[in-house]
């Protein structure tokens, strides 16, 4: 059945419980082996900001001020949310009248909840409209799940989770029965249009989030043959972290006359102190990660690597030298992804190790440091993986290593 937030019909997910280095330097370049890409190391070391702040963003609205149904100003207050975020801000005004948007903003800055909110005001007052929300990854589409479950609570409203790795039956089941909204990742939603159990016709909203990782990890061909099938008269919400021409291009195809909303201010959040750490001779990385996490400041940290068996062996080494680590990587199915980033987020682990596929999207309260243990392959890369540290108000670490 498909999720039901509030409603007794069919099974709900119990709630997931989220928690709410010495200095080096260095001016010659790193260079990544595995794709021949140089990186100036001078971009991995920003001193974050420590002194007060001069600029303070002051919204126009507070959450009371927008004309939303009851039921969903009680849950967003019951999430604590009084003020909004700059995007989320600047963009639920327009997206309450109709209007496509395009949102540029760093991550952790709230762009979920900027669009779920006035979709799901949208279905609360007619009910047979129905939303798709398409994603480059399955962590994303969870995590967006999860926030929709908060905002939608005792709503009736129903949701289905299209992601690959995950079982294809179960989800054709879903799609079977009532829904509202349906969030996935590409290549799944394709595989479920072409087996006929999904079809986009009835869907008057859309949103493409992360438009830029989508259009990086080749998804564009199905992002294009989705949005020839959805309703013509259609809703358009457009989220990006960066505006590249591919990206212009991308707006002018599969949007009429949005609003341009852009909160970004900086490649990387003023929030990361980056830095690198450059690898004595006589040392190993392994060794020199080791001593790190032996620090109690390293009390939550996503080390990046570069493929998939290599960040398995490194957790695999660090839980025999008895820190508590997980995995998440392209070999996992999504059951043991999942299961991994809990255990992260819910404190049980110290240490998250991962390939770039967590890089993107992933919400993880807490993380004190990003460690890239391997070389990032392009600086993008390096923007994104060290967003999961330094989110919101919180201050964060980026320590990158250099042989």
């Amino acid at each position: 059945m498909p999720r039901t937030y509030g409603s007794s019909r069919g099974p709900q997910r119990g709630p997931r419980n989220f928690s709410a280095p010495r200095k080096f330097s260095g001016g010659q370049r790193g260079r990544n082996f595995n794709t021949g890409v140089y990186i100036d190391v001078a971009k991995f070391i920003n001193k974050a900001v420590i002194t007060e702040e001069v600029e303070k963003f002051v919204p126009e609205h507070s959450f009371a001020d927008f004309h939303l149904a009851p039921l969903l100003k009680e849950n967003i207050e019951a999430k604590g949310y009084v003020n909004p975020t700059p995007i989320q801000d600047r963009a639920i005004p327009h997206l309450l009248r109709g209007e496509d948007i395009v949102g540029i903003a760093n991550t952790g800055t709230g762009k979920t909840a900027a669009f779920l909110i006035p979709i799901i005001d949208k279905i609360l007052q007619d009910p047979t409209k129905k939303a798709l929300i398409v994603v480059p990854t399955r962590e994303l589409a969870d995590q967006i799940d999860d926030e929709l479950r908060a905002f939608a609570k005792n709503s009736n409203l129903f949701s289905v989770l299209c992601i690959g790795g995950a079982s294809i039956g179960k989800q054709i089941s879903e799609l079977g029965h009532r829904h509202h909204f349906v969030i996935g990742t590409p290549g799944r939603l394709k595989d479920l249009i072409e087996r006929k159990r999904l079809n986009l016709a009835g869907f008057a909203t859309v949103v493409l989030d992360e438009a830029d990782r989508m259009l990086d990890m080749g998804f564009i061909r199905d992002i294009r043959y989705m949005m020839e099938l959805l309703a013509k008269d259609r809703h358009t919400l457009f989220f990006s972290a960066t505006l590249s021409p591919e990206i212009e291009r991308l707006i002018g195809e599969f949007l009429r006359n949005p609003a341009r909303i852009s909160v970004k201010t900086q490649d990387t959040s003023k929030n990361v102190h980056q830095d690198v750490i450059r690898i004595t001779a006589g040392k190993s990385k392994f060794e020199t990660l080791e001593n790190l996490l032996k620090d109690p400041e390293f009390s939550k940290v996503l080390v990046f690597g570069r493929t998939k068996h290599g960040v398995e062996k490194l957790a695999t080494e660090l839980v025999k030298k008895g820190i508590k680590a997980e995995s998440i990587h392209g070999n996992k199915n999504q059951g043991q992804r999942q299961r991994a980033l809990d255990t992260f987020k819910n404190d049980r682990a110290q240490v998250l190790t991962a390939t770039d596929v967590a890089a993107r999207g992933l919400d993880i309260s807490g993380v004190t440091h990003v460690i890239n243990f391997d070389l990032p392959a392009t600086y993008d890369d390096y923007v994104h993986r060290i967003g999961r540290t330094g989110r919101g108000d919180m201050k964060g670490k980026a320590l990158t290593f250099i042989e």
